[in-house]
């Protein structure tokens, strides 16, 4: 069927819907225009009552709100002492903010600023801060250094748990070079932390300094340290013992020879011992030749939560002890065994049972290495690891992986 359009009335109103249906098109096509919430070129107030707390590299900036319905934020911006310009803001819902970043304790200036939400900032009010001793001083001067298996241990105090890096340098061709991949990163109050890879067990320098997120650093520990000659020891050779005072698995499913499966990660592919033995129970293996162990690397079972994988929880070991032998007394007594460490696992974030950091998780995914005390001198073949509590307060033990390292020569 053919409509014609004789009417020219009816053309006009069909042309002007066209026209309107285009301009509709065009208009909702028009680029979004990203500015202030307000457009109030009045400036707001200052902030008033300010008052400061100094602290270890940082300082709390305290004050009352000015009496100004358009206030969207305050910030203050200072320097550093490398010149760098620093700006932290905080909302119309708060009465401080924190500054941080200082390597000194010297009195610096800082500008606070009321924000309206036309982005229209307020006069400032010059407010000085004189923080206290940056953390890594604290850290550098508790700093101990002496040589580990393959490599080098270090041992520090960090009181207020800060971010804080341990550079390591080595001398090489006449100076002292950097790898960023011997930095050691932490938060950890105690520090115990070890640099692994170094297989040249001649003396040589090295400098360690203890730098902050902000690029501040501490003095230089310049020091010549011998590292001590370990190897892997093959988990080829590793054997389970089943002597009769061990426990037994919990699950069918699950097996000591789990341990060196090379699976660190997925069920059943664990050793997860008897949770209804009351008291400190232990395993055995025999790792297949006699060495003098160095340390063993344990896989804790992430186990599944709502929250993700969690390595700090249930059976995971907390207190235990690793004991050696070259030739177990066959009743499973302790005869003939010697105690080669006591352990205490403690995650890097000091957090609660339950809490898991993205550093507590990525310390327990590549495996947290127990180390024994250097200079021992016997060599043992079979190992067995007791449990004393594990991190739920019971002393079952869910395992996923563990390598041994040491002298066989």
């Amino acid at each position: 069927m053919t409509i014609k359009f004789n009417d020219m009335k009816v053309r006009n109103k069909i042309l002007f819907l066209f026209i309107c249906g285009v301009t509709t098109v065009f208009s909702s096509c028009k680029e979004d225009i990203v500015g202030p919430l307000e457009n109030n070129t009045n400036k707001p107030g200052q902030v008033s009552g300010v008052t400061v707390e100094n602290g270890p590299g940082n300082a709390t900036i305290s004050y009352k709100l000015p009496n100004d319905k358009d206030l969207l934020y305050v910030k203050a911006v200072y320097n550093l002492a490398n010149g760098q310009e620093m700006e932290v803001k905080s909302s119309y819902y708060n009465n401080s903010l924190l500054v941080e970043g200082f390597g000194d304790m010297n009195t610096h200036d800082v500008k606070i600023y009321s924000v309206s939400r036309s982005e229209i900032a307020s006069d400032p009010i010059v407010v000085k801060v004189k923080p206290l001793e940056n953390p890594i001083w604290g850290v550098y001067r508790s700093l101990k250094v002496i040589p580990d298996f393959s490599g080098l241990n270090f041992k520090a105090s960090n009181a207020s748990k800060t971010d804080i890096v341990i550079e390591v340098l080595k001398y090489q061709n006449g100076k002292y070079v950097g790898n960023p991949k011997d930095n050691l990163y932490t938060s950890a109050q105690d520090i115990d932390n070890s640099l692994r890879g170094i297989t040249d067990t001649t003396a040589q320098k090295f400098a360690v300094t203890v730098r902050d997120r902000w690029l501040n650093y501490s003095d230089t520990l310049y020091t010549t340290l011998k590292p001590l000659y370990e190897t892997i020891l093959s988990k080829s050779f590793y054997r389970a013992v089943n002597l009769p005072t061990d426990v037994g698995q919990q699950y069918s499913g699950t097996s000591l020879s789990k341990m060196w499966d090379g699976d660190i990660i997925n069920w059943p592919n664990i050793s997860l011992t008897s949770t209804g033995t009351v008291g400190p129970q232990w395993v055995t293996f025999d790792m297949g030749q006699s060495a003098i162990l160095s340390r063993i690397v344990i896989w804790n079972y992430p186990e599944y939560l709502n929250s993700g994988r969690m390595y700090y929880y249930g059976g995971n070991l907390k207190k235990f002890e690793v004991w050696g032998s070259d030739n177990p007394a066959a009743d499973g007594s302790y005869t003939n065994w010697k105690l080669l460490g006591s352990f205490d696992s403690k995650k890097p974030s000091g957090s609660a049972y339950g809490v898991q950091t993205a550093e507590d998780y990525t310390f327990a995914n590549n495996g947290i290495s127990y180390t024994f005390p250097a200079g021992g001198n016997q060599k043992v073949r079979y190992i067995r690891i007791k449990s004393i509590n594990n991190w739920q307060g019971t002393t079952f033990m869910s395992i996923a992986e563990l390598q041994c390292y040491g002298d066989p020569r």
